[in-house]
């Protein structure tokens, strides 16, 4: 747990700089594969340092974020079998066996939901991203849900702090698990409501 505090620290470091947006876009992009630290921490010091950039960092931030997704669907389909497994298992935290074997088990029933799920909860979205490549999903369903999931989270954090300034920090960092899984449910509840009414 320090070493994971000192990177959290370390990121934030970044918002006070000139790179801090281009930070953000390879945060972004290792976080979806590899890096333990989620993006948001640095979007959200950035948001705080220039609200009228807000929308400009989420998106920034989702792009960053999709495309380092497709890295780590290239690394389940291509290499996963080769033994790469054993690195990601031994070293990225919550990438266990266990987790990842309940992962593969959802993508027949839900396909399109567990990845946008994944892209937008605290739910560690690389487990999903590397499982995604290694069932074969489909890549353009995957990059689609991809981009709704993480751009949902990334601006909708953006839009917060860019509407209630530095007092809502504190309100996302205590509520944001809650805050991400109500609205999915609120999401998913929507689509399935349509789907059974027409």
């Amino acid at each position: 747990m320090r070493l994971i505090r000192r990177l959290y620290d370390w990121v934030l470091q970044w918002a006070e700089t000139p790179y801090g947006p281009a930070a953000l876009f390879i945060l972004a992009f290792l976080e979806s594969s590899l890096f333990p630290v989620p993006p948001d921490v640095l979007l959200i010091a950035l948001v705080l340092g220039s609200q009228t950039k807000a929308f400009r960092f989420a998106l920034n931030c989702s792009m960053g974020s999709v495309l380092g997704g497709l890295v780590g669907y290239g690394i389940g389909y291509l290499l996963w079998r080769s033994g790469v497994d054993q690195f990601f298992f031994a070293y990225v935290p919550g990438f266990t066996p266990e987790v990842f074997r309940t992962v593969v088990a959802q993508y027949d029933e839900w396909g399109f939901w567990i990845i946008f799920t994944a892209g937008f909860t605290p739910i560690p979205y690389k487990v999903f991203t590397i499982s995604s490549g290694v069932v074969e999903m489909n890549i353009l369903m995957f990059t689609l849900a991809s981009f709704v999931g993480r751009s949902a989270r990334f601006f909708l954090v953006a839009w917060l702090l860019w509407k209630f300034g530095a007092p809502i920090k504190t309100f996302i960092d205590r509520y944001f698990n809650w805050l991400s899984i109500g609205f999915t449910i609120l999401l998913v509840g929507g689509f399935v409501l349509i789907k059974y009414a027409m």
